[in-house]
């Protein structure tokens, strides 16, 4: 079985020293930066907007991993393409057209992401599944970092493979949410083949990075 790759979410990070976290991160290891970006509104929290995503595309060429937790979406996908983003990310739930959505990020010339909350079937991808590059399983409720993983998420992201391999295309995917090595290698059992990991990763600081990351690929 192939390692996952590792995408860590500096949603745990000093958010006094952004910058150099995310070189620390991309020096020990990352494959990807996962940023989450809240509006208080869709989900209980507020962390970033595309002017901090902007500032921080310097310190890595890294694939940029960003997660839109906000609602209205449509209005900010212009900016957070702008801004350095190669994969953005919505939730169904976040405008009217999950669909018009997705080209929208395509026709920037983005890959294009849907993320499924705890309660959001794997159904919800029927019509979707062919337009998108990534799904994304949420294992928590989105809002807060350090949360346990929720179990039933196994089942989805069992669903989610089956859908995925059933078209034939190159799609990720890519589990969030009380990800560590052990719940990384369930995750993988089931089927994903992209780790989100905060607090996972950023524990212990940062020359402990490398090797929570080697762990959570099951190497370390």
């Amino acid at each position: 079985m192939a390692a996952p790759l590792v995408s860590p979410s500096i949603l745990s990070a000093d958010f006094a020293r952004l910058g150099e976290e995310v070189r620390a991160i991309d020096e020990a290891g990352a494959d990807w930066i996962h940023v989450d970006v809240m509006d208080g509104h869709f989900v209980p929290n507020i962390t970033i907007g595309p002017d901090v995503v902007k500032a921080l595309r310097p310190h890595s060429a890294k694939t940029f991993d960003v997660h839109l937790m906000i609602s209205p979406v449509d209005p900010y996908l212009e900016a957070f393409a702008g801004a350095g983003s190669d994969i953005i990310t919505i939730h169904p739930e976040a405008g009217p057209h999950a669909h018009r959505t997705v080209q929208a990020i395509k026709a920037l010339g983005k890959q294009a992401g849907i993320s499924l909350n705890p309660a959001t079937p794997a159904k919800m991808l029927d019509y979707l599944i062919e337009e998108i590059d990534l799904v994304l399983v949420m294992s928590v409720n989105p809002g807060f970092g350090g949360q346990s993983f929720i179990s039933s998420q196994l089942r989805k992201i069992e669903a989610v493979r089956k859908m995925i391999d059933k078209t034939g295309r190159d799609i990720w995917l890519e589990v969030d949410g009380g990800v560590n090595p052990e719940t990384a290698r369930l995750c993988i059992e089931a089927g994903a083949d992209v780790l989100v990991a905060g607090s996972a990763t950023f524990k212990g600081g940062p020359e402990c990075y490398a090797a929570n990351i080697a762990a959570l690929k099951g190497s370390g």
